[in-house]
């Protein structure tokens, strides 16, 4: 019987030697090498859709997005035959989903492998923007030491405001999956890890999470934005980009804020509006950032490299070699799951 043909953007080689044995001996796998932009991922799926086409499935791994966005002109050429697209990405907003469903194929994402490793480059800005850490370090750096007149903030009793508490340990995925799952990750998230640090936990969401979690978080749900905004010491936004949330913080919700609020971003970028961040930050309304997502990444707006009431990182959130290798397994489990039962175990887009 001839084996399903899977297109990888790259080699599988993060995933443990015996699950990529299994997965191959099931799929007939081609690896390309990973496109550097956008115009050479256009090349390389249509030069493999034509040498060692046709595919029934793709994998996009790590280090995509400089070949994003993902939309007919990249996946045209497989079309024809590709059935599900696995990405190791949490985020889904880079896909074209009207495209993939027209053509009736699964875009599919990943639920728990960067969740832990993002919560805790959550925490780690929290206290990074709350101890001033950027600072005193340049000042070390320099042949200085700490500014001894303003000491910074302590976390012990500071509200935390969660802009999007569903994704991360959240998730319900199918019950053959649970158990592996789990033994990769903890079911910890940003409000969990922020409670060990005495912080108070408050959060806006679509809906509440179960009455259960929010009591062992002793969190308090915000059932609007501005209520959130106008009572937290901290903010700390981590839900995925989309339509509704583009732009969700802007000029006239930074003016809700508390004067001197703090503000962390490991959601996606253009969530937050550059120009209104900068304007908090100059002003003093926001009094620090932490920042692991931007705008045009990684051609990022030079004003932040710069400015010392931030704290950035390059988008590692989920930069961990455990994170790397649970994507892998979780976009090959995903594959497995669509050719043994007709659906993949978390898809992003519904087919008829």
């Amino acid at each position: 019987m001839t084996k399903p043909k899977v297109l990888t953007f790259g080699k599988l080689e993060w995933a443990d030697a015996g699950f990529l044995a299994d997965f191959e001996s099931k799929f007939d796998v081609h690896a390309i090498e990973p496109p550097s932009n956008r115009d050479g991922a256009i090349r390389a799926v249509a030069e493999a859709a034509k040498t060692a086409g046709p595919f029934d499935a793709a994998i996009l791994l790590m280090g995509n997005s400089a070949y994003s966005p993902f939309d007919a002109p990249v996946f045209g050429p497989l079309a024809m035959n590709c059935r599900i697209v696995a990405c190791v990405n949490a985020g889904f907003s880079e896909f074209d989903l009207d495209w993939f469903t027209a053509n009736k194929m699964y875009v599919t994402n990943t639920l728990h492998a960067v969740a832990e490793p993002t919560a805790d480059i959550a925490i780690f800005l929290i206290l990074a923007v709350l101890r001033d850490t950027t600072r005193e370090e340049m000042n070390v750096r320099k042949g200085g030491w700490k500014n001894a007149s303003a000491p910074p903030r302590d976390p012990n009793g500071l509200t935390l405001g969660i802009i999007g508490m569903g994704r991360i340990g959240k998730v319900r995925i199918a019950e053959t999956q649970r158990a592996k799952y789990k033994k990769h990750n903890s079911e910890k998230h940003v409000a969990r890890k922020a409670k060990a640090f005495g912080l108070k936990i408050q959060y806006f969401n679509r809906s509440p999470v179960p009455a259960v979690e929010e009591t062992a978080l002793d969190a308090t749900y915000c059932s609007k934005l501005d209520d959130l905004l106008a009572t937290s010491d901290v903010i700390s936004v981590n839900c995925p980009l989309s339509d509704a949330t583009r732009d969700l913080i802007g000029v006239e919700e930074i003016a809700k804020m508390k004067d001197g609020v703090f503000l962390v971003n490991t959601g996606r970028g253009p969530i937050v509006n550059e120009k209104a961040l900068i304007e908090g930050l100059r002003s003093g309304k926001i009094t620090r950032a932490g920042l692991d997502v931007f705008d045009n990444e990684p051609n990022i707006n030079p004003w932040f490299r710069s400015a010392e009431n931030c704290v950035v990182l390059p988008h590692m959130g989920s930069w961990t070699d455990a994170a790397w290798k649970n994507a892998y397994h979780e976009c090959m489990d995903n594959i497995l799951a669509f050719f043994a039962r007709g659906k993949p175990i978390s898809p992003v887009n519904t087919l008829e």
